[in-house]
Formats: structure tokens, sequence, C-alpha cells
């Protein structure tokens, strides 16, 4: 089965952007990115977190590179790194001038707390003679001060706005290879800035998430409510769900939604009923078993669980395999059609027994 299932016009429309090996932007799927909790400095823990990223899914890792002592342990994250590594830059120019120089895939700052224009010229020259694309990342905190004061205005208009501006001052320095973004922790106003931007800058490649989202189950629910709307709408050209957890959580997050809005998949899809008063066998007990055991299984198949032996066959038709459960059996069946009748003891060794047999 193929990578992507669908693309949107809207989608097609943006420049491609190249991150290292990933293409960003120009119709190209959907990519997965995640940021490193470690210190930068710290270069084997900085990497055995990447390899973690990277073997769930991750396309593009981000790295913080806050101080000058750390740009040495970036330059040996480059250089060892699995996958494409972009700089965090804040404040200070200087690192990402630093950061072009020592491998860099990609620049993600904020013209806003760069500083001076000159600054902004700087890193803007470097990565341009580099072919590094920059990232502009735009969020409340730090806009551009043409916005930021202007009561006139609300905030998803300053958000756009100063955006906006910044995109127009690069393309006039001639830098052209950009990834937009401008960032909320609300779902309307992040849904509400990205489909103006979508408007104003349809040949820049978005780079679409809630920031601040929260924890995992709070920000899971605000990233599906507004990154699912967007990418629907054919808005975005790569994502990273940023969570309050481990930076694992955010790709399994981000591939469960790009797979639920029909974009890619990349691993099974586990379908399950609610359960009610007429099931009886462990419907909770064994869904939780197979989503744990299918966490390790790489193919794009759907895989259902439920709770009623006469109907579920029938209701999870469309899954690729399942199960069906009650009174101590199960029923195994593939496309609606019943394989054979096992004990509930051991239905889900017999489940992954036959996922092995036919798709892995």
């Amino acid at each position: 089965m193929p990578d992507v299932l669908a693309r949107t016009p809207a989608r097609a429309l943006t420049r491609p952007v190249q991150v290292g090996p990933v293409q960003v932007g120009g119709g190209a799927p959907v990519s997965v990115q995640s940021m490193c909790t470690t210190d930068t400095a710290d270069v084997p823990a900085t990497l055995a977190q990447i390899g973690r990223l990277a073997e769930a899914g991750c396309e593009i890792v981000r790295v913080a590179v806050p101080t000058a002592a750390a740009l040495d342990g970036f330059a040996e994250v480059c250089a060892a790194s699995p996958l494409p590594v972009v700089a965090d830059i804040h404040f200070d120019h200087a690192l990402a001038i630093g950061a072009c120089r020592r491998g860099a895939s990609a620049l993600r700052v904020n013209p806003g707390n760069i500083g001076s224009w000159e600054r902004v010229d700087a890193v803007i020259d470097e990565a341009g003679a580099a072919g590094v694309p920059i990232r502009i990342g735009v969020n409340a905190g730090s806009l551009d001060p043409a916005f930021a004061e202007r009561e006139d205005l609300t905030h998803v208009e300053k958000l756009v706005g100063s955006a906006t501006s910044f995109v127009e001052h690069f393309r006039a320095r001639g830098f052209a290879d950009i990834v937009l973004s401008a960032k909320a922790h609300g779902v309307v106003t992040t849904v509400e800035v990205n489909r103006a931007l979508s408007r104003e800058l349809p040949d820049v490649p978005l780079h679409i998430g809630v920031t601040e989202a929260g924890t995992l189950r709070q920000g899971t629910v605000k990233n599906a409510a507004a990154i699912g709307a967007l990418l629907m709408e054919g808005i975005g050209d790569t994502v990273r769900l940023s969570l309050t957890a481990d930076p694992v959580e955010e790709v399994n997050v981000a591939w469960d939604l790009l797979s639920a809005v029909g974009l890619r998949r990349l691993r099974p899809e586990l379908v399950s009923c609610p359960t009610c008063g007429r099931c009886q066998w462990d419907l909770m007990g064994v869904a939780a078993e197979v989503e744990r055991r299918l966490a390790a299984v790489r193919a794009p198949i759907t895989v259902a669980v439920m709770g009623c032996v006469v109907n579920g066959p029938g209701e999870a038709r469309g899954a690729d395999i399942g199960l069906a459960g009650g009174r101590g059996k199960a029923v195994l069946f593939a496309g609606g059609e019943k394989i054979r009748t096992v004990d509930e003891a051991d239905a889900v060794d017999e489940l992954f027994a036959e996922i092995e047999r036919r798709f892995v």
C-alpha cells in the first residue's frame, strides 16, 4: 500500500523546500517532526533520543542551540544523526550562523527575537550561501514590532501580519527556501491563522502545530482538533504535535492523526467498538493488548477488535483482519469473512500469527 493515501490541490501549490533528504511542500507527503529534550552538548544522549524518534517514524528533528558552547555538540549530532537536524535558535544571530557552518539541515528562527534587521540579514545571507533553508517561526511572544502594539488588530491579524512581513523581507533579500509557522496555544486561533496564511502566501510551505498544547491527553485533543481540521482542508506541509511528554509520543500521535485524516499510513489502525451490555468477553483488555503489540508492526493495515461474535465481522467488514469474541471464543476474520474460531485465551496470539503470515 502506498505511503500517501491522498493529496490535495492546496498542498501541491506550495514551493518545495529540501530539508536534508526530506522534501517539505510541493505536494510531498506531510512530514512528521519532533524536538529533542536533551542537552545538545550531551551528544550521546541526543543521538540516542534521535534514534528513538527515527524508529518511531520521525522524519525531521529539531534541537536547541541555546549557547555557543552547544555548537560543537551540535556539529557532532548533525554528522551522526539518521535524521536531518534543524537548529532551534533564539535571540543570538551568531548561533544561527554557527549552526549553518556546522551542518544544520535547516534553521528555525523568529526574526522578532533575533534583534535588528542587520542581524536577521546576516543570518539570511549565511543560510543562502550555505544552501540551508529557514523556518520562520512566529508566535504571540515575539511578533514584528510593527504589529505587536497595534490595538486595532486582533491576535490573529497580528500573527498573520508579522508572518507575512517577515516572509516579504526574506524574499526581498533574495531568499526563497522558507517554511513558515505561526503558532498559538488555542485551537481556533491556530486554525484561523493558518487558513489566512494559506490564502495570503499560498506558495509558502506551512509547518503547523499547536504550541504549548499541554500534556499527553489534552495536547492530543487540541492538536487533533486544530491540525486535523487544517490537514483535511489541504493546509499544512509538515507537522510537529507538541506535547508535554516524551517526544516519541509526539511522533506516535502525529502518525495516528495523519492516518485518521487519510493522508499517510505508516502503522496499523485499530478499530474497536465501545463495548456495551451485550459484550461477553474482555473486549477492553483484548483491545489494549492488541494495541500494545501493534506498536511493533510496520504495515498500513486496519485491525478490528469487536465485542459481538454475531455482528462484529459484518460491522468491521472494511478491516483487513480482526477478532470478534464472546463466551470464551473468538472469531478470527478478514474482510468480513470468517477464517476460524479460536479460544479467547489464544485469540491475540492467533491474530498476530495471522498478521505475520499475511502482512509482514
